[in-house]
């Protein structure tokens, strides 16, 4: 948790820095236009592939599936489509990772993967949650024993 604000700290800073060495690169008037065609662009492609992901909801739903792999497509391109609004170049670049489909399927079979181990590792530990929620009666033979020698 402390990597993570401290990241969360770091990345204006980061992202701050880049802007200002490309500003310098090639000039204030072209970085601000890149940045504001950046946001114009994420919202474009945000708008596409969030249609798209949502019809082959749809139709999964309509077969009578689930949309495991369409939901987490959805919140990844949300979240391209969230970094692409923010101003920046390094936040642009994971924008457009998490809304081309090739990368956006990579990244959504790399958290599914992530999520089946860690279920697995919870599972391995834990033995039989309903005996522990109290909805069923655990399997327990109750007697009496005698030891003879």
């Amino acid at each position: 948790m402390r990597a993570f604000l401290f990241l969360l700290l770091l990345f204006p800073i980061i992202e701050l820095a880049v802007l200002i060495k490309v500003g310098g690169a090639i000039g204030v008037l072209p970085t601000v236009l890149l940045v504001i065609g950046t946001a114009i662009l994420g919202s474009v492609l945000l708008r596409v592939a969030g249609v798209a992901t949502a019809w082959r909801a749809r139709e999964k739903l309509a077969r009578g599936e689930m949309p495991e792999q369409e939901m987490l497509e959805g919140l990844l391109i949300a979240v391209g489509g969230g970094l692409l609004l923010l101003p920046g170049f390094i936040s642009d670049i994971f924008g457009v990772l998490c809304l081309l489909p090739f990368t956006r399927r990579l990244l959504v079979g790399k958290i599914r993967r992530r999520a089946e181990e860690q279920a697995l590792r919870q599972r391995a530990f834990f033995d039989d949650a309903a005996a522990r929620a109290g909805k069923t009666h655990p399997n327990v033979l109750e007697g009496e024993y005698e030891r003879r020698d």
